[in-house]
């Protein structure tokens, strides 16, 4: 992996949970995830790359976090486990610890307390988050949740419209579906019309003042979604 975003694992065998996991870890905390539903598919992936971060579930098909944890220190891995589980009794956060793992959340669980111990694990590996996104000379601080111009002025957006151009310049030169976008952005428990979508990226388009002549530009591809296109600089 050679990517600067710091890298980590999700192994979460719910799918729903696994999901929304990733999506506010992307979204939210700047990261890139990868996924495994269990023991098996989590050491393919440690088997071809590094991460600054492991989120383990305790309960897995074919095995245990803990069992898992402690197997991998044995073996000389030093990758930070944040174990994320159901299991919150004493004698479980102990056993947690003493098979290696660095911090344990309880579910459920806060969304700024996960991010929280998630980036001081990162931190702690040597990795820092991803602060701040560039595209054709804008700038948009993640930390701040800020944009502005190449001329260093600053663009006023709603939250949702923040949320959307982070997402479309992150997944850049990728045809993104409605649905995607949605998901992504509203999150999957919200029922929003997918022209909502169309609203938001009209409005992004007039903000960031895009003309003819702009180094983007939001492509609509017709009967699937958009497409953000970057012209090297």
């Amino acid at each position: 992996m050679t990517s600067s975003v710091p890298a980590l694992l999700l192994v979460e065998d719910d799918a729903n949970l696994r999901l929304a996991l990733r999506d506010n870890l992307e979204n939210q905390g700047g990261y890139r995830v990868e996924e495994a539903t269990c023991v098996r598919e989590a050491r393919e992936h440690l088997g071809r790359g590094d991460f600054q971060l492991i989120l383990l579930d305790v309960m897995l098909p074919d095995g245990d976090g803990y069992t898992l944890c402690r197997a991998l220190r044995e073996e000389g891995v030093t990758t930070p486990v944040l174990m994320l589980t159901a299991r919150t009794l004493e004698d479980d956060v102990v056993r947690g610890f003493e098979s290696g793992a660095q911090d344990y959340l309880g579910k459920p669980y806060r969304l700024r307390e996960l991010l929280a111990r998630v980036g001081a694990l990162v931190r702690r590996s040597g990795a820092a988050p991803v602060k701040g996104l560039r595209f054709a000379g804008y700038r948009l601080d993640l930390d701040r949740r800020k944009v502005e111009t190449p001329e260093g002025t600053p663009v006023e957006l709603t939250r949702k419209e923040f949320d959307l151009l982070a997402f479309l310049v992150r997944e850049r030169e990728r045809v993104l579906r409605r649905d995607e976008i949605l998901d992504a952005v509203w999150g999957r428990d919200v029922v929003v019309d997918p022209h909502t979508v169309d609203n938001f990226v009209s409005s992004l388009k007039k903000k960031l003042g895009w003309n003819s002549t702009s180094r983007f530009a939001i492509q609509t591809v017709r009967g699937v979604g958009y497409r953000m296109e970057i012209e090297a600089a």
